[in-house]
């Protein structure tokens, strides 16, 4: 059993750690809200994007009317037997089940697609460790052409496989890494490396509004709309913790509203109009498409990261709750054995002066 002194250590160690975890939330909240304002500056160019596309679509036949091919390869859909899995997890822990909840669903979609080559592109720390410890990474070998030249050619070992990884990516979200993620993604669908590309993240609206989605990035299948291919809601008692976080960091529990600005991007393009294009619409495609595809990654990525933040922050929530807790049992165990203590020294002297 344990003496007074020996818990008044153990409720002093744990009041340590509630000012640390107490600290951490605070922290945490902040880069919240930074992280909310960043995803909602970038909304108004993705769907300025967006709508810019929809218009081309609309105004431009899709297949050349001479060769009868499509305009731009990412429209073309091929059987899926190579997909690419973009995994977007964060790069700390102390988030609860975030990144756990993410590497189960990312696991759940390989599961679903046996009998298919699947490579994994692994966006965080968390998931990249994950992914490295279960699944093997992808070799190349060095090969001479008949030009003299030396190539890195793939040799596959496994059906799935981690090809890339991309650490330290979301703790300072830059568009040109972004972009050359896109363009990685976009010249091996062009060369037919792979069928397929789908992005498993956390969609974030606001605290209390979040979900585990898989989407599919390519091909293209409808621009602006999302081609949602899994979802996992919150349960009603996270939703409720999360909301009793929010609440107590000052965070509010509503998503911005940006109806106003949104309705203004999609009026962009959209009047009946014959358009004068002075590019040929290959060239047009070419341009917007990878910016388009940049712009879905990087609306994953920002959401994604703020959902990490508000995930750490109800996480840290519960457990300066959980130290507050078992400080006060602590305390009142401490008082129980000091009074036992004293009742059993009364006893004592109270034997010994009547045995005198």
């Amino acid at each position: 059993m344990a003496n007074v002194l020996d818990l008044r250590r153990r409720i002093r160690s744990v009041k340590n750690t509630r000012q640390i975890t107490k600290a951490m939330k605070m922290v945490s909240a902040a880069k919240l809200r930074r992280a909310q304002e960043r995803a909602l500056s970038a909304r108004p160019y993705a769907k300025m994007i967006s709508s810019v596309l929809e218009s081309l679509v609309r105004r431009v036949v899709l297949f050349d009317e001479q060769t009868g091919n499509l305009r731009h390869p990412l429209f073309l859909t091929r059987p899926e037997k190579r997909i690419l899995l973009v995994v977007i997890s964060g790069d700390k822990g102390f988030a609860g089940a975030f990144n756990a909840n993410i590497l189960k669903i990312a696991h759940q979609f390989i599961a679903g697609n046996t009998g298919k080559e699947i490579d994994v592109e692994a966006v965080g720390r968390k998931g990249r460790d994950q992914m490295r410890r279960r699944y093997p990474a992808a070799e190349y070998v060095e090969q001479q052409t008949e030009d003299g030249r030396t190539v890195q050619k793939r040799e596959r070992k496994s059906s799935i496989e981690v090809t890339g990884d991309h650490p330290g990516m979301l703790e300072k979200l830059d568009a040109n890494r972004v972009f050359d993620l896109a363009h990685s993604i976009i010249t091996r669908y062009v060369h037919e490396e792979i069928d397929a590309c789908y992005v498993v993240y956390n969609e974030f609206k606001s605290v209390i509004s979040q979900r585990l989605v898989v989407e599919q990035l390519l091909p293209l299948i409808k621009i602006g709309s999302p081609q949602i291919a899994g979802v996992v809601e919150p349960t009603a008692a996270e939703r409720e913790r999360a909301a009793e976080a929010a609440i107590s960091a000052g965070i509010e529990l509503e998503p911005i509203d940006t109806t106003e600005a949104d309705e203004e991007a999609k009026k962009f393009g959209t009047a009946e109009v014959d358009y004068i294009y002075e590019q040929p619409a290959e060239e047009l495609f070419s341009g917007l498409i990878p910016q388009y595809v940049a712009s879905v990654l990087f609306h994953a990525m920002a959401e994604s990261v703020a959902a990490e933040h508000a995930a750490r922050m109800t996480a840290m929530d519960s457990a300066t709750n959980n130290a507050s807790d078992m400080i006060d049992a602590l305390t009142l165990h401490m008082n129980r054995v000091r009074q036992a203590a004293i009742t059993k020294e009364i006893i004592e002297i109270v034997s010994g002066a009547a045995a005198l």
